[in-house]
């Protein structure tokens, strides 16, 4: 992979393209009956850049029935969870509050679903908002209305932190600054959030795995969730260094699997990871070849979690750039191919419900 090529990929979301997606062999759904709960998705029509994020968005919806279609392609999805993507915001009011639109619009995307006018997969039975964390004490109000516009159904708050030097990989915000998990206001936040019994899910690169560690042993009572695996990053300054990223991933993910507070979620390494180039291939990779990629951070992740503490997510539309949403979960099922029947139970769904307090 180039370094021009990475600079134009990598790090920013880009329409899925059906055409190239549909050059994908079909493939045959393995273990059909499987209960997956999704513990990663997004919901979004936007046209233009993203409110607060550092990638520039062209014009893509992805809602209810975009995501129905993809669920609908043969695996057993019987409830997801929403995470937040800068969608949705209040247009005015005080700022902090605004991030509170984006929960009242999911949960109106929830309500329709248990309507049950739209199959029996109950989207977003978990809603993960944004709030700024960095308010310390003052934030309570916040996560006190997103509760209530979630309508029972509100978990938790991501607040990223991704962060590295080289301006090719895309922070989580275009004003991010090293060591937020660090930073004295955060963990004041983050005490409010503990507080009302809400979760935290982090979500940084591989080289802050130590700074999500440090949060982790210093709340141990909290609920901290790891987006994609810890985030290992493939391009950039990081290209052709596989080998030390995953030396140095195995390192710190290893300390972190000793707090008993953490799951981690398997998946969601399609843009970062950037294992293959699938802006320049001729069509996607079979679950296989996907598999094979990811294997060494999946299995590595279950043995050190454990079932108990790893769950699926598909982070669809974000890895539909590069994957299928059959063939991502095919891909998932061939990674957990060596757990028992009850480990593939928690993974695929027991640890959603339980971490995320769910009724699907």
């Amino acid at each position: 992979m180039s370094a021009t090529h990475s600079k134009t990929a990598f790090g920013r979301i880009f329409p899925p393209r059906e055409d190239w997606l549909a050059k994908a062999p079909p493939e045959p759904i393995l273990e059909p009956d499987l209960p997956i709960i999704d513990t990663h998705h997004h919901f979004w029509h936007r046209t233009g850049g993203a409110q607060g994020e550092s990638w520039e968005v062209p014009s893509l919806r992805y809602l209810l029935h975009e995501y129905l279609a993809d669920c609908a392609t043969g695996h057993n999805v019987i409830g997801s969870v929403f995470l937040q993507c800068h969608s949705m915001y209040r247009a005015s009011g005080p700022a902090p509050m605004r991030p509170v639109g984006e929960t009242e619009f999911v949960a109106g995307i929830a309500a329709m679903s248990d309507s049950g006018g739209y199959g029996t997969t109950r989207v977003a039975a978990g809603i993960v908002g944004f709030a700024d964390l960095t308010a310390g004490d003052w934030v309570t109000p916040v996560l006190e209305a997103h509760i209530r516009a979630g309508g029972g159904r509100f978990r938790g708050v991501r607040h990223s932190a991704g962060y590295d030097a080289d301006p090719v990989i895309g922070n989580s915000a275009p004003d991010m600054q090293p060591g937020l998990y660090l930073r004295p206001d955060f963990r004041a936040g983050l005490a409010r959030l503990s507080a009302l019994g809400l979760s935290l899910d982090a979500w940084g690169f591989h080289p802050q795995i130590p700074e999500i560690t440090g949060l982790a042993r210093a709340f141990p009572g909290t609920n901290i969730i790891v987006g994609h695996c810890g985030g290992p990053l493939g391009y950039g300054r990081y290209a052709g260094k596989r080998d030390e990223v995953f030396a140095d991933w195995k390192r710190s993910v290893t300390d972190l699997a000793r707090c008993p507070n953490v799951t981690m979620k398997l998946g969601g390494m399609m843009m970062r990871l950037a294992a293959y180039d699938y802006m320049g291939i001729d069509a996607p990779p079979s679950s296989a070849q996907l598999a094979a990629h990811w294997r060494p951070y999946v299995e590595t992740c279950i043995e050190l979690f454990g079932a108990g503490r790893c769950m699926a997510e598909s982070n669809f539309p974000v890895e539909k750039m590069g994957i299928g949403f059959a063939t991502l979960f095919n891909a998932l099922k061939r990674l957990a191919s060596g757990c028992s029947a009850d480990e593939k139970a928690a993974i695929f769904a027991g640890t959603a419900r339980r971490v995320y307090r769910l009724e699907c």
